[in-house]
């Protein structure tokens, strides 16, 4: 896939940087670390920040065999391990946001902050399986732009039209970041075989193992995952979370507004 205007960065399953209490970031699904690129800096200066790009995914670690309801988890409890993290403030946007549930469950979450975790719909609810069935549509039509990647993300209204389902603010997310989202959709091997899963088993959890503080944040231009459906199964689970929404942003807050989103992360993940 050739690009061409912009020097694009390798795919890298990892980003580490700061001192402090450790702090792990998961991306949403065809996504990358490099999502928590706007806010990680800001948040190592009181953490150690840990961001990680899903197994499956563009960099990050291959699938071993079939897809099941816990490998992502496992991986990134396995990187954690690496790490010396027995247990992290946990933060995770959409399909991150559900895997970072699932180590809660596991005891291995200090806190949990999520923006617009996956698998808040009940079940056989309206839009499920469209919105999951899209993904593979999604990434036919970024392979298609790829060779164009860095002159779409290179103009506004490129910009704009690349991340529309993502956010309503894309003026301040560099080009760069934006092409190279473009091209990790494109090459995500992840696409199809977890799409096919999810249809299959949807995202299963028990609540009631979610012992750590949680806060859920969504954004009230969520046009993958929109309220009230898709918060629909979070809001009976966790009726003591802590319940943010921010007006007039999309799917991806740290992409969105990350000032506001560092602030909510920082503040959160302590104790």
């Amino acid at each position: 896939m050739a690009t061409d205007a912009i020097t694009l960065s390798p795919f890298t399953p990892s980003w580490r940087g700061g001192d402090g209490e450790p702090l792990v970031m998961l991306h949403g699904f065809t996504d990358t670390w490099r999502t928590w690129e706007l806010v990680a800096p800001g948040l190592a200066r009181s953490h150690d920040v840990l961001a990680l790009t899903l197994a499956g995914h563009t960099g990050g670690p291959p699938l071993v065999g079939p897809v099941t309801t816990n490998v992502l988890a496992d991986a990134v409890a396995a990187a954690m391990d690496a790490a010396g993290m027995a247990t992290a403030h946990i933060v995770g946007n959409s399909l991150g946001g559900y895997v970072a549930l699932q180590l809660a469950e596991r005891g291995r979450a200090r806190t949990v902050t999520v923006f617009a975790p996956a698998g808040g719909w009940l079940p056989g609810a309206a839009g499920f399986a469209e919105t999951i069935g899209s993904f593979t549509r999604l990434q036919e039509q970024m392979r298609l732009a790829a060779p164009s990647a860095s002159r779409i993300a290179a103009t506004t209204a490129g910009r704009r039209s690349a991340t529309r389902l993502i956010v309503v603010n894309s003026d301040h997310i560099p080009a760069e970041l934006i092409a190279h989202q473009m091209l990790g959709i494109a090459a995500c091997p992840a696409v199809r075989p977890m799409v096919a899963h999810a249809l299959e088993v949807g995202y299963p959890l028990d609540p009631e193992r979610v012992t750590c503080p949680v806060r859920m944040v969504w954004g009230s231009d969520d046009l993958l995952l929109p309220l009230p459906h898709a918060a629909t199964r979070y809001r009976d689970w966790f009726p003591g979370a802590d319940w943010i929404e921010l007006d007039d942003v999309g799917h991806c807050p740290q992409l969105d507004v990350p000032v506001v989103a560092t602030g909510l992360i920082q503040e959160f993940a302590v104790g």
